[in-house]
């Protein structure tokens, strides 16, 4: 279809609830949404494209069509929209990689059996433990129940592998008895595995009888070595008891939910409560979302994760509120069959396991982000954030600094993927300037850097991707209108100031601002950009204020003329250190009438005293 089609098509949807499903070219499910109003949300996805953020326009260049569904209210709506996302998996919503509910243990059949984890009961003839609180405890669970009772947790298929290899570490190590060996039959195995069963089943006492009885059988009967290992076993379940009892009834009564955005990954993470105890946790890293807002990413998580599951909590914390909370609560109700309520705590402790979640997720995204993947992501932000058609690479910064018409000079900086490229930082000495100027100052300076560019001067070889004006929109007008003089094509953006003198956001040459505050990783990146810029041209404007100064103090002098003034400077660095020198000392870098000169240019007290 035509946009100028699917702009009619959206005009004459009806105007209640319901999904739509946006298609591509090929038929492919692209994205799924739903609506308390479908003509009105649909509608602004064909009205005014500019209006839309990177994403959405890219998503909507490639609609060819789109299906949508009425629903008898928002309730229905929010149930139709989370199946849909679970079926088509469209590429343009925000998904979760698997649905992660409350697990279970599952007991395979055959003559020897495996425990595994799985997200729900299948009618397969395999038994069924749970649900448990996570998939981490659970896991850990299994393993440490698998090595108590020393039964197999490799690969290998039994009765099928026995006897055909060596065995595998596990049993060097001391935690499997080795069935692939053949040296215990399949009774014993059977006998393991029962043991096993009661120990999911709570039944700790039993199978410490059990086992014990078994070592003084051993003992009484000389077997010191079995009786040794069944001691271990022992030990090894009475350890195992205390935690197991609380994997096994760790069906959380309260989850809190953290969410946090970084840079390069975001992460998401749910924590289970029992009785006021944290049992186990859930978490996601993922590729940051690139346009949405946090309000907006949490949402379609939560109602991910929460839709699927069998087992739910009594009360979810939030981190923020968002629009469908209240048709999810009564939905999860009623699979529940108990109230089930969300909350954003504002005071208290709830408001501290709120922060704990966050926590937990901003160390997870930041372990599983290197240095180089987020300062990519970073850059490809701000790329996006300022409609440039790729990331910039190398950004210049400008700024002026001056205290006078004889001391005007300038600072550029340069960063290249977000560091600063020091051996690239450039000053400039502003000429014939009668009195300071920050409008002239600057076209001078662009103009003589550019110029150098097009010269071939290997010093400012490298065009930037993006140049930042320590200044409003003015200085941007220049910039733009001294580079499009020149035949270039280099995107220019002001810095504005706060009250505080930080950058608060970016101005482009239409006057539009670009906000940067709500985008840490940004606002950081554009403050040191504006910090250091500052910095070079405080420190370039005093050492030439400071030469000035110590050209002044020697000019005066009879006999002192340019290249005797350079010689002490080269030798002495520092006014202060040619004040403090004898005259001896001066006289071996000058000669000595000259050097006797600036001596008592210095010391005129001393002018009729005898050298010693």
């Amino acid at each position: 279809m035509t946009r100028e089609e699917l702009k009619q098509k959206a005009h004459s949807l009806p105007l209640g609830p319901g999904v739509y499903i946006m298609m591509d070219a090929t038929g492919q499910v692209i994205y799924v949404g739903k609506s308390r109003a479908l003509k009105n949300r649909v509608s602004q996805y064909f009205a005014d494209l500019a209006s839309h953020n990177a994403k959405t326009r890219a998503m909507v260049a490639q609609i060819d069509r789109f299906d949508y569904l009425l629903a008898s209210s928002e309730f229905e709506a929010l149930v139709l929209e989370n199946s849909l996302i679970k079926r088509h998996k469209p590429r343009y919503n925000i998904l979760l990689k698997d649905d992660k509910g409350y697990p279970y243990i599952r007991l395979s059949g055959g003559p020897y059996p495996r425990f595994s984890m799985v997200s729900k009961p299948m009618k397969d003839g395999a038994r069924y433990f749970g649900p448990y609180g996570g998939r981490s405890a659970t896991a850990e669970s299994i393993k440490a129940i698998c090595n108590a009772l020393r039964l197999p947790t490799c690969s290998r298929k039994f009765p099928r592998d026995i006897g055909k290899e060596r065995p595998c570490l596990n049993h060097h190590l001391g935690i499997c008895d080795g069935w692939c060996m053949g040296k215990l039959s399949e009774a014993d195995y059977r006998e393991r595995i029962g043991q096993a069963v009661r120990l999911l089943e709570g039944k700790f006492t039993q199978v410490e009888q059990e086992l014990k009885a078994e070592m003084l059988k051993a003992s009484d009967a000389l077997r010191f070595e079995a009786a040794a290992e069944l001691r271990d076993r022992l030990q090894a379940i009475q350890l195992l008891g205390t935690r197991q009892r609380v994997v096994a009834s760790s069906r959380a009564d309260t989850d809190v939910v953290g969410f946090y955005r970084g840079t390069a990954k975001s992460c998401f993470v749910v924590l289970h409560f029992l009785k006021g105890s944290l049992t186990d946790r859930d978490t996601e890293v993922m590729p940051t979302p690139a346009e949405e807002e946090t309000e907006e990413i949490v949402a379609s998580l939560v109602k991910q994760y929460y839709l699927n599951k069998s087992v739910l909590p009594r009360e979810i914390l939030l981190p923020r509120e968002f629009e469908d909370a209240e048709e999810l609560g009564q939905l999860l109700t009623e699979r529940a069959e108990h109230k089930v309520a969300f909350t954003v705590p504002k005071r208290g402790d709830r408001v501290n396991l709120v922060q704990l979640a966050e926590r937990t997720a901003l160390d997870e995204a930041e372990r599983a982000t290197s240095a180089q993947e987020r300062q990519s992501k970073l850059m490809e932000l701000l790329g996006r954030m300022l409609g440039l058609p790729q990331a910039p690479k190398r950004i210049e910064a400008y700024d002026i600094s001056n205290t006078g018409a004889s001391n005007i000079v300038a600072s550029m900086t340069v960063f290249v993927d977000g560091k600063p490229l020091k051996r690239d930082y450039r000053r400039f000495k502003l000429r014939d300037m009668e009195h300071p100027d920050d409008y002239a100052s600057m076209e001078q300076v662009l103009q003589r850097r550019f110029k150098r560019y097009l010269d071939g001067d290997e010093k400012f070889g490298d065009l930037p991707d993006l140049i930042l004006m320590d200044g409003g929109l003015g200085q941007v007008h220049i910039a733009v209108d001294v580079i499009e003089g020149m035949g270039l094509s280099v995107p220019v953006f002001g810095m504005v100031k706060d009250d505080r003198h930080r950058t608060r956001a970016l101005v482009a040459p239409s006057g539009r601002e670009i906000g940067i505050q709500q985008t840490q990783a940004i606002f950081s990146l554009v403050g040191r950009i504006q910090e250091e810029t500052h910095r070079f041209a405080i420190t370039f404007h005093r050492e030439s204020h400071a030469k000035q100064t110590i050209a002044s103090a020697l000019e005066t002098i009879d006999g002192v003329g340019e290249v005797r003034r350079q010689k002490l400077m080269k030798h002495f660095k520092t006014v202060k250190a040619i004040r403090n020198a004898t005259e001896a000392q001066l006289a071996e870098v000058i000669p000595k009438n000259a050097a006797r000169a600036v001596y008592l240019h210095f010391h005129p007290d001393t002018e009729g005293d005898e050298e010693t």
